[in-house]
């Protein structure tokens, strides 16, 4: 298995991503009951990693633009391992053209998880180009909640990314 950096995350990180979620909650299908928890805990990793930081987050402040400018960042809660993939939905992909995905897994227990505990770790599992997520595969992966998803997403095996330390800032 690859080596995968990781950040663990802490109390005060679960404490602001859980304020933020009222004022950020996007209405859109539903994957699970801690999306928008798992998805703002990913950018605050992406920050911890990249400025050393994780207060340096832009949460609340980039509607409808990249999560920190040429890079978009993807997470899943999710028990990890390599079989994973980064997803990007198919509306999403062609709506929004960052330069980079940067995919996150946030190791929890269960697939089912809806809460992400203290001390969980959360890998930064490598990034893509808006180009190779254009040309990915295409697939309903469905949700937590059910089979069907209703949308597809292009995918990419986290064995595939390129790791985030070759990233270009």
């Amino acid at each position: 298995m690859k080596s995968y950096p990781h950040i663990i995350i802490s109390q005060q990180m679960i404490d602001e991503a859980e304020r933020l979620v009222p004022q950020t909650k996007v209405e859109r299908t539903v994957a699970s009951k801690i999306d928008t928890l798992t998805g703002h805990l990913g950018e605050f990793v992406f920050a911890q990693y990249l400025f050393n930081d994780w207060t340096k987050h832009r949460v609340g402040k980039n509607k409808g633009e990249s999560d920190f400018g040429d890079f978009e960042i993807k997470t899943s809660a999710f028990p990890f391992n390599e079989k994973l993939n980064l997803l990007v939905r198919e509306d999403y992909a062609r709506k929004r053209k960052p330069r980079f995905y940067v995919q996150i897994i946030i190791d929890v227990a269960t697939h089912l998880a809806d809460s992400i505990p203290v001390n969980t770790r959360a890998y930064l599992c490598g990034y893509a180009t808006s180009e190779e997520v254009d040309q990915a595969p295409l697939k309903d992966f469905g949700s937590k909640l059910s089979d069907k998803g209703g949308y597809r997403c292009h995918y990419i095996s986290i064995k595939n990314l390129k790791p985030v330390n070759e990233l270009v800032l």
